[in-house]
């Protein structure tokens, strides 16, 4: 097997990017990240993408400051699909939280779904300790293209940032 390196790099997602990140969910999801790219103008949230040469987004996560006082809370963390594994979710898990301390907090917070134990397992490597559980949902598009509300458990986890 070849080993091959690229070299990436992590910006702010635009709302042009977009166009390029059908792998990261549904047109409804994706929706849901446009307006988030857009609160983003007011710093109530950062939205950070990792991108090869290319400058076309293969990873992408929000970081709400207000969603916990004293805390950024990161959101919406995807890979693309055939990249996951390679060390982006991590990349963007330390850009997100160097722009959490950039803005003067000392902790960041995010939920896993408790049916996605490869994503906790990520989380926990990096430091992060659940301390609740709790019910979560969000709308999804149906197979009929109609939105149908998903309900799951989450596990609420938190990382003190030095």
């Amino acid at each position: 097997m070849a080993e091959i390196v690229v070299d990436v790099s992590v910006r702010d997602l635009t709302r042009e990017d977009l166009r390029w990140c059908s792998w990261a969910g549904s047109e409804l999801h994706l929706r849901q990240v446009a307006r988030e790219v857009e609160r983003a103008r007011t710093e109530a949230v950062d939205y950070l993408a990792v991108c090869p040469p290319s400058d076309l987004p293969v990873g992408i996560v929000g970081i709400d400051y207000e969603a916990n006082p004293g805390a950024g809370t990161l959101w919406q963390l995807a890979v693309h699909p055939v990249l996951q594994s390679c060390g982006i979710g991590t990349l963007l898990i330390h850009a997100a939280e160097q722009r959490i301390l950039g803005r003067g907090l000392r902790r960041a917070e995010l939920s896993v779904e408790e049916s996605n134990p490869r994503a906790r397992a990520l989380y926990e490597r990096l430091g992060y300790v659940g301390y609740e559980r709790r019910p979560e949902a969000w709308d999804v598009a149906g197979p009929d293209g109609t939105v149908e509300r998903y309900e799951t458990l989450c596990t609420v986890m938190r990382k003190p940032l030095a």
